[in-house]
């Protein structure tokens, strides 16, 4: 695992739902040898449901604030993970003048998903698990949660 970033950026689309659960999820697994942060394309808020469905396994995103590329401090990061077609564009064009890599992780939007409350949690847990797999075959399980 040498090879391995030292600094990942998670993209989504408002960092309200992907980009806040891959960020905490990687913190958790990894934050104690890679720098971790997440935007969005457009200015969010955290959903609620993110709260819930992540406490599930152990992991407090209740203090996340949602922030856009404009936002950030340091822009100078190793990866760059889109997490939905939108956030892919605008990390190309953010990376165009930059030796940064960018890969494409497309990543269901669990707001599609409509239903009653335990429907619409189904599809945020199908969100968060498909998120802690993709993201335990790429950097390894650092001896994380067990889901």
């Amino acid at each position: 695992m040498a090879d391995q970033p030292t600094s990942v950026l998670f993209v989504c689309t408002h960092n309200s739902i992907r980009s806040p659960m891959a960020e905490a999820i990687m913190k958790h697994l990894h934050g104690h040898r890679v720098y971790v942060d997440s935007v969005g394309v457009r200015p969010g808020a955290l959903d609620p449901f993110v709260i819930a469905v992540m406490d599930e396994i152990g992991i407090d995103v209740s203090r996340h604030r949602s922030k856009t590329l404009e936002d950030l401090e340091d822009e100078s990061f190793d990866l760059i993970i889109s997490l939905s077609p939108e956030a892919h564009h605008r990390a190309l064009e953010f990376t165009r003048t930059t030796a940064c890599e960018v890969e494409y992780w497309p990543t269901l939007d669990p707001t599609v998903v409509e239903g009653n409350r335990e429907t619409r949690l189904a599809a945020y847990r199908q969100t968060r698990d498909s998120l802690l797999r993709r993201i335990m075959e790429a950097f390894g399980s650092g001896g994380g949660p067990a889901v």
